[in-house]
């Protein structure tokens, strides 16, 4: 099989963001024929339909989902709802094809944050993504101060992510399998 390529978006643009983070770790803890994608969101400009075709960075974006085998996401919740930053991407990608049919494993890292959690799964299917829920993994990471490194010396928290990953190379590998099979 050939190099799995994950993408992956935080919802958070701050620094020392547990989202961005988690993500971070996962990269850290793929197994070398995965490849963990970090995109920043923060360039993007506001979702404007009239615009669609115009801006560079949303072009980027929609290239690299269309390569990607598979997208890990993780955001914090605002108000009871996704952060503005992740729900101008994803407004950003809901009109192209790279989204349909991709399998998804979100990542959330509050256990009291169900609400975006929610609402993202809403969209995301909406949008014709597919979520991998048993590669979907919450991790206690509030009021930790944990950064990557934290979260992959963590043997409890390191394991969840790996086995996350390990469910979505299984999907996805399954998945090129029978469209070869096909050819």
């Amino acid at each position: 099989m050939s190099a799995i390529r994950l993408l992956a978006l935080s919802g958070s643009l701050r620094r020392p963001s547990y989202n961005t983070a988690v993500l971070t770790a996962l990269a850290e803890l793929a197994p070398a024929s995965v490849r963990v994608e970090l995109v920043g969101l923060g360039q993007l400009p506001l979702f404007n339909p009239d615009e669609e075709g115009l801006h560079p960075q949303v072009a980027a974006l929609e290239a690299q989902m269309a390569a990607a085998d598979g997208l890990l996401i993780a955001s914090p919740e605002y108000a009871h709802g996704i952060s503005g930053v992740l729900k101008n991407a994803l407004d950003w990608l809901v009109g192209g094809y790279g989204f349909v049919d991709k399998p998804i494993a979100l990542f959330n890292t509050s256990p009291r944050a169900s609400h975006a959690q929610a609402a993202l799964r809403e969209v995301l299917t909406t949008m014709s993504g597919q979520i991998i829920d048993s590669a979907c993994v919450t991790l206690p990471l509030l009021g930790t101060q944990a950064d990557s490194a934290v979260i992959c010396a963590q043997p409890d928290w390191a394991e969840a992510l790996r086995r996350s990953l390990d469910d979505m190379v299984s999907v996805i590998e399954r998945r090129k399998q029978i469209a070869a099979s096909m050819l």
